[in-house]
């Protein structure tokens, strides 16, 4: 019973959120649907953590031969809880910014965070695809309406690229379900598939070309940086922070098990084109002004790490995979926090009209060196261990796209040190002499990041075992 309601929880809430005129009654009800749905998978992690508990299957669209399946395991524990974690983090640090109908955006955020959950969950394809429109639908409407000048060119480019990823993977569905004996969409059922050479070949890449552009990896991920800037900040958090892990997880839960001799003849591809985004998104980094467009393309760079380490096919690269989806959540949501207190505070985010704010703000500061060094995954903060892994992992498969890959992380030190020294670093500037802290609520939510940053950083061993059964049953399932 617990997939549902982390199901419905948000669902009904956002529905309900439409029809509250009062912006403060629409923030404070999203914020506590919000809260209850994170109740909730604590006690499927820690309370009812047995089978009948963490699975549901019933009747959907019996014609059809799909169900309403949903299942909790290792990995969709770990990813709804980021997801959980997220969105109360994201209304709490943003509670003071004002949008116009509020009721709809907050009720668009939750239906969000709806389908996000359903993504984790599903374990029937057609109900997956169901819920990958669910989280995708909302947020075009978030940016279109919420958005900056550009918002209306910025979110048609989205839309285009989400809607014929969208288009290729239904096409790819239909196919699997057409070759099960049973014309069912069951994920049991395509993953004893038996698919000819030339058909994985060819299906794979419907597939793949949609998770791709969800993550994004490069050459697909021109809609990125754009959609990131544009983009309301607290929609950004959510896009960059857990929809981007849709992509990564549909590669470990969707793509690879079902076509392992297409992965087989194309991973070297994709391992390529992922550490040449890596490259590519990192030197762009180096050169923004923009802190929302800077922590757009770092995200490319950590993504296409993941996407390398997947196709990479051994053990200790998945399970750095595992440990990042969450950890990479974690920390460019908290980067996203103070851009959004640099921008809501003083109107700007360009980082030539910055200087000195540490004289200001120390203690924005204190939690945005401590974010941006976790970011680089400096050792005893949490990303350090899942990159190790990763890299560990790239090197098995092969020692010189590990160490073309390795090349990211000095860039990574670049853009994010100069980041550091050119907002709060050096002499006041005008638009920083009167600035302050950040407020209580915003500097408690960062505090509460970075003791999470530290202590994954010490101890990562509790998101190990919480997705090492997943990691053991990819390999079997292959």
């Amino acid at each position: 019973m617990i997939p549902v309601l982390l199901i419905l929880i948000p669902l009904l809430s956002g529905l309900v959120t439409f029809f509250l005129k009062d912006e403060k009654a629409a923030k404070s009800w999203s914020l506590l649907a919000s809260v209850i749905t994170l109740a909730v998978v604590f006690s499927g992690l820690f309370i009812y953590n047995h089978n009948n508990e963490t699975t549901f299957d019933t009747e959907w669209l019996p014609n059809l031969g799909s169900r309403f399946s949903l299942a909790l395991d290792g990995m969709g524990k770990m990813l709804t809880l980021l997801t959980a974690i997220s969105f109360p983090v994201v209304f709490a640090s943003t509670y003071k910014n004002s949008y116009k109908q509020s009721g709809s955006f907050y009720g668009l955020m939750l239906l969000t965070q709806a389908g996000l959950m359903g993504v984790f969950l599903a374990s029937d394809a057609l109900l997956f695809y169901f819920f990958w429109e669910l989280a995708l639908i909302p947020v075009y409407f978030l940016c279109s309406i919420w958005g900056g000048e550009k918002r209306i060119a910025v979110t048609f480019k989205f839309f285009i690229y989400t809607f014929i990823g969208s288009l290729l993977m239904l096409a790819g569905i239909l196919f699997l379900y057409f070759q099960t004996a049973d014309h069912s969409f069951a994920i049991k059922s395509l993953y004893n598939l038996h698919l000819s050479a030339k058909s994985q070949n060819t299906v794979f890449w419907l597939f793949f070309i949609a998770f791709a552009i969800k993550m994004p990896i490069f050459p697909l991920h021109t809609w990125q940086p754009d959609t990131y800037e544009q983009s309301p900040t607290a929609v950004t958090m959510i896009l960059s922070g857990v929809m981007v892990k849709m992509g990564i997880f549909a590669l470990i839960r969707w793509l690879i098990p079902i076509f392992p001799e297409a992965v087989a003849n194309f991973s070297t591809v994709i391992i390529i084109f992922s550490i040449i985004g890596m490259i590519y998104a990192s030197q762009i980094a180096i050169q923004q002004d923009d802190i929302k467009r800077l922590i757009a393309y770092s995200s490319i760079a950590h993504i296409g790490l993941m996407c390398a380490a997947i196709f990479a096919q051994n053990k200790i690269g998945l399970e750095g995979v595992m440990i990042q989806m969450f950890n990479h959540g974690i920390n460019v949501i908290g980067l996203w926090i103070v851009a959004d207190v640099i921008e809501q505070q003083l109107g700007t985010r360009k980082l030539s009209e910055l200087g000195g704010l540490a004289q200001k703000a120390p203690t924005l500061a204190i939690l945005l060196v401590v974010l941006s060094l976790a970011n680089i995954a400096l050792p005893l903060t949490n990303s350090f261990v899942g990159e190790f892994l990763m890299f560990i992992g790239l090197f098995q498969y092969n020692i010189w796209a590990a160490a073309i890959a390795g090349v990211s992380i000095i860039l990574a030190a670049v853009y994010t040190l100069n980041m550091i020294q050119k907002i709060f670093y050096g002499n006041t500037v005008s638009l920083t002499d009167n600035a302050v802290d950040a407020k209580n609520n915003v500097q408690w939510i960062l505090i509460v990041l970075v003791v999470v940053v530290i202590v994954l950083g010490v101890y990562p061993q509790p998101l190990i075992n919480l997705t090492k059964d997943t990691v053991n049953t990819f390999f079997v399932n292959r």
